[in-house]
């Protein structure tokens, strides 16, 4: 019986069995008609692997699933394979890079990627914590191989199929050269490898992504529908009373109107801030909790404050931006020495004879979106 892999040709998960096996001159075959979605839900596969994931590999022993597992089969039908070191210390360090790619890079490529796709919830921190996780790794990779050429030894190994596997999903479906480039070395490592003969066997001519795709909504498990019901007789319908549509607030009209009539020029003061430190707004959640922590500190202030902080940006850094409205006409005395948060923002007083100040200062009380040209991560409200 040949060995036959059960996936679709452009499955990156496959294409570690199939580069092994072309270092390692076993034949194997991918199933054909191979349909994802369909061939994988059959009975038949499904005693393969329960689950129903792919790839799964038939072998004259029985079926074998999970993607490195079968990589592994496939390099072992060889004695002393090279792929596997030339010694116990090489096997070991080749396992712990086959670790290390899955469960550092794999995982937060995919965790990036599947919300993007619409494959699950997408949400802006849960993104940024996997980004930040994934140059995490990728610095200790890019630190590895600023002085090796291979991960483990002098040649190819199971361990460069599994990494540079796992990193082919993040160059061509995310990490564009500008997000790369920050990695020269794990560039040179990647390019090297893809361009390998028995890579480029498999994978063809690999193209970095120009872009981060956008995202998409997450598709909701269709319902089956219920059997139709027998009508019951239907008694003639009484022609319901139609309301009058109840005119919408304008929020300009009503909020920021009232506003600018009760407002006080001689007894209160508006003030703009902006955060001095925006460049090291990369993680969201972080940038949030940032604000956050600012006006609770600022609660000594509650008589004499009302502010109104945003987030803004769809991408990292994100720029944090306010209005304060304090007591007086300067900001209170004991505000600056008691709330250190003060002096990380960069504070002007609002020229209210300037129109297109005071249409800021409009525009940052009702949550314009987009503000400055670009749309809001979110508002605080100190009041």
């Amino acid at each position: 019986m040949a060995l036959v892999l059960h996936a679709g040709s452009t499955n990156k998960n496959a294409y570690k069995t199939l580069i092994a096996a072309e270092y390692t001159g076993v034949k194997v075959a991918l199933a054909p008609n191979f349909e994802m979605g369909v061939s994988n839900k059959t009975p038949e596969f499904l005693k393969m692997n329960p689950i129903g994931k792919v790839p799964v590999l038939e072998t004259p022993d029985g079926p074998i699933f999970e993607s490195n597992a079968i990589a592994r089969y496939v390099t072992r039908l060889k004695a002393d394979n090279p792929l596997y070191g030339l010694s116990p210390i090489d096997y070991a360090h080749i396992e712990q890079w086959i670790d290390f790619g899955s469960l550092e890079i794999d995982a937060n490529i995919g965790g990036w990627l599947r919300p993007r796709m619409g494959r699950a919830v997408y949400l802006p921190p849960a993104e940024e914590a996997v980004i930040s996780a994934l140059k995490r790794a990728l610095g200790a990779l890019n630190t590895h191989l600023a002085s090796n050429t291979y991960l483990v030894g002098h040649c190819v190994t199971l361990a460069d199929i599994v990494m540079a596997c796992n990193l082919f999903m993040g160059f061509t479906k995310l990490m564009t050269k500008s997000f790369t480039s920050e990695f020269p070395h794990v560039e040179r490592y990647f390019w090297t490898m893809v361009n390998q003969p028995n890579f480029k066997k498999v994978l063809g001519e690999v193209k970095q992504t120009d872009s981060v795709p956008a995202v998409q909504s997450a598709k909701k498990p269709a319902h089956p529908k219920e059997a139709a019901k027998p009508k019951a007789k239907e008694e003639p319908k009484k022609e319901a009373k139609k309301e009058p549509a109840k005119p919408k607030t304008n929020f300009r009209e009503v909020a920021i109107k009232g506003f600018w009539e009760m407002y006080d020029p001689e007894g209160y003061s508006l003030w703009f801030c902006d955060y001095k430190y925006n460049d090291e707004n990369t993680v969201s959640f972080v940038t949030l909790n940032k604000v956050g922590g600012f006006l609770q500190r600022m609660d000594l202030a509650r008589k004499y404050a009302f502010g109104k902080m945003l987030v803004i940006g769809a991408n990292p850094p994100y720029k944090v931006k306010g209005l304060w409205l304090f007591r007086g006409q300067e900001i209170p005395e004991f505000v600056m020495q008691e709330c250190y948060d003060m002096e990380l923002y960069e504070w002007t007083k609002v020229d209210l004879s300037d129109e297109n100040q005071k249409e800021r200062v409009n525009q940052m009380i009702e949550d314009q979106e987009p503000f400055e040209g670009e749309p809001l991560l979110d508002a605080k409200c100190f009041k």
